[in-house]
C-alpha cells in the first residue's frame, strides 16, 4: 500500500541549520555588522558554538532596548581544567563578563555579561589556551561526563575518564565552521583524537555514517535536539546516569582490566507546564557491549536518534520521547541493525550512590587533590568571601589542574601533601571552607541553575533564592525538632530542569513569579525519579507548606529513612490526605 500521506512540516531550526553552511551562517556574517545583538536565526545556530544570547532583566527600561548580553559555556570532557584555562577564563571574566565564572551542572563553565563585540575574542583567547566551547549547546552531542575524582589506583576511574575524552572527540562536529568564524581558519592547540576513535568516525557500519558528508556522522542537520552523554564506574553516581540520553558504566575484571561498558538510553529531564506531552524520564538499561564495540555502539545509537528522532515538533525532539513511543525492545532492534551485533545482557553491578568528592583524598600516586564546595556553582568575589581570588593565588602558585564536577563545585589535584596546608590558608584566609563537614548538609547537596536575571526561559528566581530557601529549611528542621536531618534540594527558575530537580528528595521547579511547582519523592543517589506533589507554592509560604509534611515525617519515618525514601514509602497521596488535618 502506498503511502500518500503529506510529509510532515519541518522545525524551523531544521532548515535553519540546513542553510547554515555547515554552522557558519547567518553567524559569522551578524559577527561583522555594527549591532550588539544577534537576530533570532543566528541565535539558533550561535549555540553550537556555545554559546547563547541573554539579557539582563534586571537592567530592563520601559522603551529602551534590551541589555544584550552573551553566555558563553565551555566543553570539557570529564570536567578538565588546565591550569592555563582556569587562568585565562578569571582574565576573560575581568576582561569582558561580569567579574564571576560559574560552574555548570554538565561539568563545565559559563561566563556571563560577554558583549557582542567581545564575543570572539573571548572565544579566541578561550582556545588559545587550550579549551573550548564548539558543542557546548546546540542540536549535537553536549559535554560528555565522567566521575571527577582524579584517583591514579583505580582503573575504573581512568577508564571513565579516558572514555569521556574520546566519546567526546568521536562525537565532535567536523566541518572546520568553529575556527573559521572565532579564529579565522586558525586551528589552535588541538590534540588528534585516539587512532581508534578516527577509526570509527571513518568506518560506515550499516549507514551510521554519510561518507564523504562534511560532517560524517551528523550531516547537515545535525541531531533532532541535544543530546547527553555520561561514562561512570560501578556504584558512582556522581554524573546522575539516569538523567542522561546515554550512559555508559565501566566493567572491568578483578585485575583492573577494561573489558566493556553497561549501557543505559532514554533518560532527559526537560519539560514543560501543562504539556503532559513532555515528561522527565529516567534512562532504561539497554545492555552490555565489549570495549572493542564501543565506538560502534555510541554511533549506532546516535544514529536512530538522527534518522528517527522528532525533527517537526521540538518539544518531542529528546530521543527519550522516541524510546517512551517506541518501546525499549524496538529502539534496541533499530540499535543493532545499525550496530550490525546483537548486544548483550548487563552485567550485574552495585548499587550507585551520589559522592561528591569534597574534602581531602589521597590519588593513589602519592598526590592528593581538594573537592571545594561552590555555592550554586558561582566563583565570585563577594564582600568577605572571596573564592575567585583564592581559587586564582592557588592555581598561579601551585600550577595544578582542575576538574569541575556535576554538583556546581571544583577539584584541584595533582597536589604535593606538603602544601595541603598552605592551600588550606589560602582557602581560610580568603572566607572558604575546606572542611566539608562544616558545611551544612543542605547547601553542600543542594543545586540551582542561574535562572533571574539572564536566563530568557526563567519565570523566576533560583540561584539567587536558593541560600535563603536552605536557611529556611535548616531554620525549619531545628524548631521542629530535625536538627539533624539532611536531604536534596534542587531548584530551577523553569521547567527545563538544568539542576536536575526531578531527580532530588526536593525539587522546586519555577511555574509562576515568586512560585514553584513541588516534587518530591526522589532520592539521595538519583536513582528514581521525582513525583509533583503540588504545582503553586508560593515562596513565601515555604514553611508553612513544608511543618505538616515534615512533621508527619518526624513522626512516621522508618529508622535511618530519609525524607525522600519516606515520600516514595508512603505516597504523596498518604501525605495530602495527612496534611489536610
Amino acid at each position: 500500500m502506498v503511502n500518500t500521506s503529506a510529509p510532515k512540516k519541518l522545525a524551523k531550526v531544521e532548515h535553519l541549520k540546513t542553510d547554515s553552511n555547515y554552522l557558519r551562517e547567518p553567524v559569522a556574517s551578524e559577527l561583522l555588522l555594527d549591532t550588539n545583538y544577534f537576530t533570532e536565526d543566528a541565535i539558533q545556530i550561535l549555540k553550537f558554538h556555545g554559546s547563547y544570547q541573554q539579557d539582563n532583566r534586571d537592567n530592563r527600561v520601559k522603551g529602551a532596548e534590551k541589555d544584550y548580553q552573551m553566555m558563553l559555556r565551555t566543553r570539557n570532557p570529564g570536567g578538565f581544567i588546565p591550569p592555563q584555562l582556569y587562568l585565562a577564563l578569571d582574565r576573560l571574566a575581568s576582561d569582558y563578563g561580569n567579574e564571576t565564572i560559574r560552574a555548570t551542572t554538565r561539568q563545565g563553565f559559563q561566563m556571563h555579561g560577554i558583549l557582542k563585540h567581545n564575543l570572539k575574542p573571548a572565544i579566541a583567547a578561550i582556545v588559545q589556551n587550550m579549551g573550548s566551547t564548539l558543542g557546548a549547546c546546540g542540536d549535537l552531542n553536549r559535554n560528555v561526563m565522567a566521575p571527577p575524582a582524579p584517583f591514579k589506583n583505580k582503573p575504573e576511574y581512568v577508564y571513565a575518564l579516558q572514555y569521556a575524552d574520546r566519546i567526546a572527540d568521536l562525537l565532535t562536529p567536523q566541518s572546520g565552521a568553529y575556527y573559521e568564524v572565532w579564529l579565522d581558519g586558525e586551528k589552535v592547540i588541538s590534540g588528534e583524537p585516539a587512532p581508534e576513535v578516527k577509526a570509527a568516525l571513518a568506518r560506515d557500519t550499516n549507514h551510521t555514517i554519510f561518507p564523504g558528508d562534511l560532517e560524517p556522522l551528523y550531516g547537515m542537520q545535525y541531531m533532532p535536539r541535544k543530546f547527553k552523554i555520561a561514562v561512570t564506574v560501578p556504584g558512582d553516581n556522581s554524573i546522575d546516569i539516569f538523567s542522561q540520553d546515554l550512559g555508559l558504566v565501566v566493567i572491568t575484571n578483578a585485575k583492573g582490566q577494561l573489558l566493556g561498558f553497561n549501557v543505559y538510553a532514554g533518560g532527559g529531564l526537560g519539560r514543560t507546564h501543562n504539556k503532559e506531552e513532555t515528561f522527565a524520564r529516567i534512562a532504561d538499561p539497554i545492555g552490555y557491549v565489549t570495549k572493542a564495540n564501543i565506538y560502534d555502539l555510541v554511533k549506532a545509537i546516535v544514529s536512530t536518534q538522527r534518522d528517527y528522532g522528532d525533527r517537526t515538533n521540538r518539544r518531542h525532539a529528546r530521543m527519550k520521547y522516541l524510546i517512551h513511543d517506541w518501546g525499549v525492545a524496538k529502539f534496541k532492534a533499530k540499535v543493532e541493525e545499525y550496530y550490525g551485533k546483537k548486544i548483550q545482557p548487563l552485567k550485574q553491578l552495585p548499587a550507585f550512590k551520589y559522592l561528591d568528592f569534597l574534602g581531602w583524598h589521597e590519588q593513589g600516586d602519592g598526590k592528593v587533590f581538594l573537592g571545594i564546595s561552590v555555592v550554586n556553582g558561582r566563583i565570585k568575589d563577594e564582600g568577605d568571601f572571596k573564592l575567585r581570588t583564592a581559587l586564582r593565588e592557588i592555581v598561579q602558585t601551585y600550577q595544578i589542574p582542575m576538574r569541575v564536577t556535576p554538583h556546581q563545585n571544583v577539584l584541584i589535584y595533582d597536589i604535593d601533601p606538603a602544601d595541603k596546608a598552605k592551600i588550606d590558608k589560602i582557602l581560610l584566609d580568603n572566607g572558604i571552607e575546606p572542611d566539608p563537614l562544616k558545611i551544612d548538609t543542605l547547601v553542600r547537596y543542594s543545586m540551582a541553575c542561574p535562572a533571574l536575571p539572564t536566563c530568557g526561559l526563567a519565570v523566576t528566581e533560583s540561584e539567587r533564592i536558593a541560600p535563603s530557601v536552605n536557611e529556611r529549611f535548616r531554620a525549619l528542621l531545628d524548631k521542629l525538632g530535625l536538627p539533624d536531618e539532611q536531604f536534596v534540594i534542587r531548584m530551577t527558575g523553569c521547567p527545563n530542569g538544568c539542576a536536575r530537580p526531578y531527580m532530588a528528595e526536593v525539587g522546586f521547579v519555577g511555574s509562576f513569579p515568586e512560585s514553584y511547582q513541588v516534587w518530591l519523592a526522589g532520592c539521595p543517589a538519583q536513582t528514581r525519579l521525582a513525583q509533583v506533589y503540588v504545582d503553586r507554592m508560593h515562596i513565601n509560604d515555604l514553611e508553612t507548606f513544608f511543618t505538616p509534611i515534615l512533621n508527619y515525617f518526624k513522626i512516621d519515618r522508618k529508622p535511618d529513612e530519609g525524607f525522600g525514601d519516606f515520600c516514595n514509602r508512603v505516597g504523596l497521596e498518604s501525605i495530602r490526605e495527612v496534611c489536610k488535618h
